[in-house]
């Protein structure tokens, strides 16, 4: 085996890992806030607890598309994950209008505020992570799936800003009003995955 084909079995194995690790915190994350959510009664929880879901599947379509090789199964990964940009651009859209329209005040979660503030941590560390690892494999997949989970850290950290506004200074409208900007941004990445960018 040559130096450059040792480097890229330790760049996949450093892709499975980072993959594996997001899979993970998503998976706990789920019950977490479910918890968090239905103690509160707060939408953008459970909102966060659905994007977690389109985080394990793309999550998913990175570990299947690293365990194959083939243009053809690239293009389908990354359709698959611009697709999961898309159901998060019209979840955000609805989930945010929905909360603003209604005049939803949550209650203060403590347990929201810390898991959204780590998650936000992690997520943006796992993000970096791929971007470099998806960078030095020429992978475009595991780079897109990175731009989901730093949408997902960019999430975390709007839900975050919207609890505690919440709960310090009485600002429900400040979550679903965070979720607008990263609609454009979900959006930009459909349109560069399915434009022909990749």
């Amino acid at each position: 085996m040559t130096a450059t084909e040792t480097s890229r079995d330790a760049l996949l194995r450093r892709g499975f890992a980072l993959e594996y690790a997001t899979l993970g915190w998503n998976v706990v994350g789920i019950v977490v806030l479910a918890v968090a959510a239905v103690s509160a009664r707060s939408v953008a929880l459970a909102g966060f607890g659905l994007d977690s879901l389109i985080e394990i599947g793309a999550s998913a379509v990175v570990v299947w598309e690293l365990s194959g090789t083939g243009e053809v199964r690239r293009r389908r990964a990354l359709r698959l994950i611009g697709a999961g940009f898309g159901a998060l651009a019209v979840y955000l859209l609805v989930q945010s209008t929905w909360v603003l329209a209604a005049g939803h005040h949550p209650r203060h979660s403590s347990l929201g505020i810390a898991w959204t503030a780590v998650t936000a941590v992690v997520m943006f560390a796992l993000a970096a992570g791929k971007a470099r690892t998806g960078a030095a494999l020429g992978n475009p997949v595991l780079m897109a799936e990175g731009r989901v989970t730093m949408v997902d850290g960019l999430l975390a950290a709007a839900v975050l800003l919207g609890l505690v506004l919440n709960a310090v200074v009485g600002w429900w409208w400040a979550d679903p009003a965070a979720g607008y900007v990263l609609v454009y941004y979900a959006v930009r990445e459909v349109r560069e995955i399915f434009g022909g960018g990749h």
